[in-house]
């Protein structure tokens, strides 16, 4: 997040939502929110295919065709740019970029995108005004966005918003991604990446290698990596030899199942670190068992880039050991010595070769967790981003045209499928379906469906059918409901009795940052006789 999450029930005086079913995946934030909604009149605009719970409270509301996110916030922009409610002294003085930038959204008009995301054109006036015209507005946006063929351009799209109003760099503005997890933030920070080291220090340029080097008394090599999906398919194809699987589950949480089995399947050895015997560690040659948060100590950064502390409140239970223990052993067992007495004995070394972490010490964040960037131990933290440049000197906006999914519904996959999450569960079920309590809420996926499309296909509702793509089906029970629009469904991928996964597109990955699009993929629902 460029902002911070307080900000969001305290300073914001309008809320772009999109891409993220906020109260359900994170609820605290959406409490926060709602807060601000109630108490402040701030004003909020939801989009998102389902009619998730924010739209009812949202001033408005745009419930557009799934993977049509950047026709739908372009056409904003022309709102913007043909009312005049752009920011001009931020575009001069802090921007690059914008008369190219500008020149593409001549065609995006309201009524011309309302045929391509199905919102009526006086709802996105209504959004756009809104938004430039408040004091100050927040972008929130989630998997939703991302996760798309075209996830970067989503993004790219979003900045090109924000800073068209100048909503940046002051409290209450910013574009928010909420992270799915809870150190996601802190994974990628500390080169949890295949193409940087910590602090997003790029692996190809040389000064970052030789210091690096010298830090660990090794030679490194230049080459960008893989990322989880492109490993796959390498597994795949007998490129890839060997995975090393610390804390994730692709067995349920990649796209095309089938094809993430096959590859599992076609390696010579798979190591799989984790808390339980997931899916994917059932398939491994060796399983170390890791320990949960609650047996650990370190630190997390959160999704507003808080460096927290994180005490081991209970003693690992007999078998298991902490992931950095688990890591040196092998390490050295392999000829690299690591010998490392303590996680904060690993923090001192992230310190001194991660610039945003220099001045972010245990004692500093004792109680309070601080906000990186942090250089030097005076510092306060930073928790606003841009607040007088951006990194790269001018903020750039990016000419982004609108591009079709990458899989479309046809006459034998004639409706939209997407996929999410569920309030009551949490990523693969690897912990929430082992809660009783958790899983007596929601004991079994279900497919969303219009009453339109359920009529036609003779659906009754808690009725069992089959959802088919062009990767495999699976057997689930029919929730009909209004929430979608016609030619939409929609179901969640915690349950490995009804993988949604299963379904999902594996082929098509956003070209930059290697995501898959599981959020639009072509389907039919069939009643099971």
């Amino acid at each position: 997040m460029t902002n911070t999450i307080g900000e969001l029930e305290n300073d914001a005086k309008a809320i772009f939502i999109i891409g993220t079913n906020t109260t359900e995946n994170h609820p605290v934030i959406g409490y926060k929110i709602k807060q601000n909604v109630r108490r402040n009149g701030a004003k909020l605009i939801v989009a998102d295919p389902r009619r998730i719970e924010l739209a009812e409270m949202a001033d408005v509301y745009m419930q557009f065709v799934p993977g049509t996110d950047v026709a739908l916030m372009n056409s904003m922009m022309n709102v913007i740019l043909n009312e005049d409610l752009l920011d001009k002294e931020f575009i001069a003085n802090r921007t690059e970029g914008f008369e190219d930038f500008k020149a593409i959204l001549e065609k995006y008009t309201p009524e011309a995108m309302e045929k391509v995301t199905g919102v009526p054109a006086e709802d996105v006036r209504k959004a756009a005004r809104i938004y430039a015209e408040s004091e100050a507005a927040a972008i929130c946006y989630a998997m939703g966005l991302t996760q798309h063929s075209t996830g970067t351009d989503n993004v790219k799209t979003a900045c090109n918003l924000a800073l068209m109003t100048g909503n940046l760099g002051r409290p209450g503005t910013g574009v928010n991604p909420l992270r799915g997890q809870n150190n996601v933030q802190g994974a990628c920070d500390m080169g949890g990446l295949p193409n940087v080291y910590t602090a997003y220090q790029n692996v190809t340029v040389e000064a970052n290698q030789e210091k690096f080097e010298k830090a660990w008394g090794v030679k490194l090599s230049n080459k960008v990596g893989l990322t989880l999906t492109e490993a796959i398919g390498k597994a795949h194809h007998g490129e890839l030899k060997a995975l090393y699987v610390l804390g994730e589950n692709p067995m349920m949480s990649d796209p095309d199942l089938q094809h993430v089995e096959e590859a599992l399947e076609n390696l010579e050895f798979l190591v799989v670190q984790d808390i339980f015997l997931t899916e994917t560690a059932q398939k491994a040659d060796v399983v170390f068992p890791g320990v949960t948060f609650a047996e650990k100590d370190g630190t997390f950064s959160n999704t507003e880039r808080r460096v927290q502390r994180v005490r081991r409140a209970i003693n690992p239970i007999e078998g298991a050991r902490c992931d950095w223990q688990i890591i040196c052993d092998l390490s050295t067992s392999m000829g690299y010595a690591m010998s490392y007495d303590s996680p904060e004995e690993i923090f001192e070394e992230i310190r001194s070769l991660t610039p945003s972490y220099a001045g972010i010490t245990y004692d500093r964040i004792d109680v309070t967790g601080i906000h990186w960037p942090c250089p030097t131990v005076e510092h306060p933290g930073t928790p606003i981003l841009h607040r007088e440049k951006f990194n790269r000197g001018l903020g750039l906006f990016h000419v982004v045209e609108y591009k079709e999914a990458a899989e479309l519904p046809d006459e034998e996959y004639p409706l939209i499928l997407s996929t999410g999450r569920s309030l009551f569960h949490y990523h693969t079920g690897t912990m929430t379906r082992r809660s009783s309590g958790l899983d007596a809420h929601k004991p079994h996926n279900e497919l969303e469906i219009n009453p339109i499309d359920a009529e036609k296909l003779n659906i009754m509702d808690n009725e069992m059918v089959k959802v088919v793509t062009r990767r495999g089906s699976i057997d689930i029970k029919a929730k009909i409901s209004d929430i979608l629009e016609p030619g939409v469904i929609f179901t969640t991928f915690h349950f490995a009795e009804a993988a949604a996964n299963r379904l999902t597109n594996a082929d098509s990955l956003d070209p930059v940052a290697k995501i898959p699009e599981y959020k639009v993929c072509a389907a039919r629902v069939e009643k099971i006789s």
